[in-house]
């Protein structure tokens, strides 16, 4: 089985070629990073307009790179959502064109559920890891943090989701406001590596129903009035030249969220137990993250599944191995069934 994924949710534009093995034959990203940068943040119309641009060139690249022609795909997965909706439409309307040309049958994938089982691919050309069920995953990144239990046959159960700002935007906002620019959490991870993280102590947001789903925007204000406490008011500073002061600060921030993140993982753990835990998204590329969750499965017997960080972001071999599995399950596969979703939580 060769698989073709396309994804084109938000900024990246991705195309993969994926083997019935997981075998990850190629990935191409082209990122539009410098085009939103002067934003700071990601702007939809210049998004949609990049990929119509990319995407060919993408396709071409991945399907070179693959050793293999268009004519030996077997299947083509396309995100479907949730995402931009006009960048969505431009990788799912030329998924479902290639597969009405060449009859193939096409799965409109969830953006989420590709994060998800992301963990399990391994570079370099080797399969897949084994994916052993039931396990447990944590989904963080610029838009979600999803904690869910995924059990036989593939049945993904919410546990938490957070209720406001996601971990990757409350550090895209905080890094904006410090004046260190778009993306946020590489630089903040990087200045957190030479401060310490429990200098200012930030309290974990919980919910007040009892429930374990997460809040971040508490500490986003939190921070953003301790930046504002310091006269930091987003004009531009060099990341490698900080006070120490606030370096120490933004440690504190990045240790908090981790903190967050662990508190709903204990929790559950606590609750249910746990056999595998596989964290996924853009976040899972942050050191502390890894780290502290890597320290905490091997305290408790968990084992703790990290994604190479070629896979932590947006990309099409995460969005075409989850594609193939859902094929395997008995997804629907006509390309004329796949429609764009603005919204799609996991489980749903």
């Amino acid at each position: 089985m060769i698989v073709l994924g396309i994804e084109t949710s938000c900024d990246e534009t991705s195309a993969a070629v994926v083997d019935g093995e997981g075998r990850v034959l190629s990935n191409v990203v082209s990122s539009q990073m410098r085009a939103h940068a002067p934003y700071g943040g990601v702007v939809p119309e210049v998004a949609a307009r990049a990929h119509l641009e990319n995407l060919p060139a993408v396709l071409d690249a991945a399907l070179e790179r693959a050793g293999k022609r268009l004519e030996d795909a077997e299947l083509v997965a396309a995100t479907a959502g949730p995402g931009l909706i006009g960048a969505l439409l431009v990788g799912l309307s030329a998924g479902r064109g290639l597969a009405f040309a060449r009859g193939l049958p096409l799965v409109g994938v969830n953006h989420l559920e590709g994060h998800l089982f992301s963990a399990f691919l391994r570079p370099g050309g080797e399969p897949a890891r084994p994916l052993a069920l039931p396990f447990h995953g944590l989904v963080v990144s610029g838009g979600h943090a999803e904690l869910v239990r995924v059990e036989e046959g593939g049945r993904i159960v919410p546990l938490a989701r957070t209720r406001d700002d996601a971990p990757g935007e409350a550090f895209d906002k905080i890094a904006r406001r410090a004046g260190l620019g778009y993306p946020g959490g590489p630089v903040v991870d990087r200045i957190a590596q030479r401060g310490r993280g429990d200098r200012f102590p930030f309290a974990i947001g919980r919910s007040g129903d009892g429930s374990l789903d997460f809040s971040f925007s508490g500490l986003k204000t939190a921070m953003l009035r301790e930046l504002e406490r310091r006269g930091i008011d987003g004009s531009p500073l060099d990341p490698e030249r900080l006070d120490p002061e606030l370096v120490d600060l933004l440690a504190s921030f990045q240790r908090a969220i981790v903190a967050a993140l662990l508190d709903r993982v204990e929790r559950v753990h606590a609750a249910e137990g746990m056999q595998t835990l596989a964290i996924s998204g853009g976040v899972a590329a942050n050191t502390e993250l890894r780290a502290t969750l890597s320290a905490w499965g091997g305290e408790h017997g968990v084992a703790v599944l990290l994604p190479d960080r070629s896979f932590t972001t947006d990309n099409a071999a995460m969005i075409a191995w989850a594609g193939l599995l859902a094929a395997r399950r008995g997804a629907p596969t006509d390309p004329a069934a796949a429609a764009a979703r603005s919204r799609w939580p996991l489980g749903t």
